[in-house]
Formats: C-alpha cells, sequence, structure tokens
C-alpha cells in the first residue's frame, strides 16, 4: 500500500505539519497566521485550480491569494519579474528548467490526457467512432463533423501535449499529420476556461487532464498509454513528439508530472501551505495521480525542505 504524502512529508527535516482552513484569492476567512493577515501567494497551473480551492484551502489556516492560468504563462511571468509568488506549483516540471531557470524543486503528482466529449451531435459521433475497432475517436474531425477545442500551446503545458497526442496517435497509426487536420486557431482558449466550451457545447471534444474529467464528470474516450503521457517507461517514445516555445527552449514529450517550489523558505504559513500543497490527500480526490516515490525533489533541494 502506497503511504501517504503526509507520512512521507513528516519525516523529512524542517517541514511544517499541515493545519486548519485557508481563504481562496477572494480571502475568505482570512486568518492571521504567524501573527500576520498577509495571504501566501500561491500561483498554479490552471488544472490544479478546482484542486486547491476545493481541496488545499480546506487543510491549511493561512489564507491563500490563487492566481491560476497556464503553466508557461506563468513561468514567464516570474522569469520576467511581473510576478512573485510564494508557492508556485506547475503542470510541467521541465518549465522550471526550460522558462525559469530555478535550483531546485518537487515533482508531487502525475495525470493522464483523455478526451472530454460534449453532449452534442459531434460529441456523440466522437464517442460512437471510438467504440467502433474499424474507426478512430478522431475520424469525425477529420471529416469535418465535430470540432476540437484546446488551449494555447505557448501559453499551457495542456496545449502543447495536446500537440503531442495527436503526433503520437498519428505516426502510430501512420495518419497524415492530425496536429494540423484536427486543430483549428479559431478553437483556442484559456485552459480554465476550455471545459466551460464543452459545457456550452461550442466545441464537441476536447483532450484533458484525467483529472479534469473527473472533477467536471465529462464523458471522455480513454487514450492509450502509448499516447496519453502517463507512463514513465515510455518517456524516449514520447519524446519524439517537440513544441518550440517563444522565446526559446524546446519542450519535448514526456510523462505528466506536476512539481511546485516554495518561493518564501522563511515564511511559516508559505511553507505550510507548500508543504500540504505536496503532501495532501486532496490530490487523489481530484483525480490526481500520486507515486511512491512522491514527493520527488531535485537534488538541489535546500537540506531544510527535502529529504538529501
Amino acid at each position: 500500500m502506497r503511504r501517504s504524502r503526509r507520512s512521507v512529508l513528516a519525516a523529512v527535516p524542517g517541514t511544517a505539519g499541515a493545519v486548519g482552513t485557508a481563504g481562496t484569492a477572494a480571502l475568505a476567512g482570512c486568518t492571521t497566521f504567524s501573527g500576520s493577515p498577509e495571504p501566501v501567494r500561491v500561483l498554479a497551473a490552471g488544472s490544479l485550480q478546482h484542486a486547491v480551492d476545493d481541496g488545499l484551502r480546506d487543510a491549511v489556516d493561512a489564507p491563500i491569494a490563487l492566481e491560476a492560468r497556464g503553466s508557461a504563462a506563468l513561468a514567464r511571468l516570474v522569469a520576467d519579474g511581473q510576478r512573485d509568488p510564494d508557492v508556485l506549483a506547475l503542470a510541467d516540471v521541465a518549465l522550471f528548467d526550460r522558462v525559469l531557470d530555478d535550483p531546485w524543486h518537487a515533482a508531487f503528482a502525475t495525470n493522464a490526457l483523455a478526451v472530454a466529449t460534449a453532449d452534442t451531435p459531434g460529441g456523440r459521433r466522437v464517442r460512437t467512432a471510438a467504440a467502433d475497432t474499424d474507426r478512430h475517436w478522431y475520424d469525425p474531425l477529420l471529416a469535418g463533423d465535430a470540432a476540437l477545442g484546446r488551449t494555447d500551446p505557448d501559453l499551457d503545458p495542456l496545449g502543447y501535449r495536446t500537440l503531442f497526442a495527436l503526433d503520437l496517435l498519428a505516426a502510430h497509426h501512420d495518419h497524415r499529420d492530425l496536429r494540423e487536420a484536427v486543430t483549428a486557431p479559431d478553437q483556442v482558449y484559456p485552459e480554465t476556461a476550455l471545459l466551460s466550451q464543452l459545457d456550452t457545447g461550442a466545441v464537441d471534444a476536447a483532450v484533458v487532464y484525467r483529472s479534469m474529467a473527473t472533477d467536471h464528470g465529462y464523458r471522455t474516450v480513454d487514450l492509450p498509454a502509448t499516447v496519453d503521457l502517463s507512463d514513465p517507461a515510455r518517456a524516449d517514445a514520447y519524446a519524439d513528439a517537440t513544441y518550440d516555445l517563444p522565446g526559446g527552449g524546446t519542450v519535448r514529450g514526456d510523462a505528466i508530472e506536476y512539481g511546485a517550489t516554495l518561493r518564501s523558505r522563511e515564511d511559516d504559513a508559505a511553507r505550510s501551505v507548500f508543504d500540504e500543497l505536496l503532501a495532501g490527500d486532496y490530490l487523489d480526490a481530484h483525480g490526481f495521480e500520486v507515486p511512491d516515490a512522491f514527493p520527488r525533489f531535485t537534488r538541489d533541494a535546500p537540506d531544510a525542505v527535502a529529504d538529501r
């Protein structure tokens, strides 16, 4: 049986224990912590927003000021000095090196890609095609009978991971360039708004994280492990898919890992939020996977927050 993340973090020298309730960006229930009412500033991937709002805030006493958006955009905001968060949590650990050049981070959760479908004629066509052994879920997209929504790959790992999945599918099924064939520039949305497009029927399907589908109860088409970026053993094969980020830096397909870093190590409130972000059982409840070895700190992590 997997050890709880709380027990893992409790064994790490210098980590703070978990405590009561936190506020959201609106600072509801703004509780004084260590003599200070200042909220802990958390920048988090859009796919973590629901888990932070409905899980993490209930596990700590410190109020949280949350800003959630695409991780690539967040990383650039921090790198450019436009944001200075206490805690930074991104959907792709590669961004800590490719964009931020941060000295350390901790991997704390994994995920998988899936295809969420809307209750529309196009969405039903996608599900029907997926259930047919002689067809593929994306056949209605190729035929122009369904529309695929996605996020911006320049701003968000889900955006470039969607392209990775399409590239890997094309390679496995010897199809033409699916990246070009089934995507449209007018069907790109912010990560935090993508699911609302499914709700309204503006798009019929979207490649999403499995956790997002779990949180919102969407009917999904499962993708094989060769494509869904869930299997570390397939990392070399995933790496065949690439995307060039604006401003330099190329990201490659890899098994999905979420990472976080604590930027205000002397602040007790920030420390408690960071510890619970990594250790809280809220991750399981919101559809994330946490391997036995997580949280996994990089070698440069300070002794105060990582087990050497």
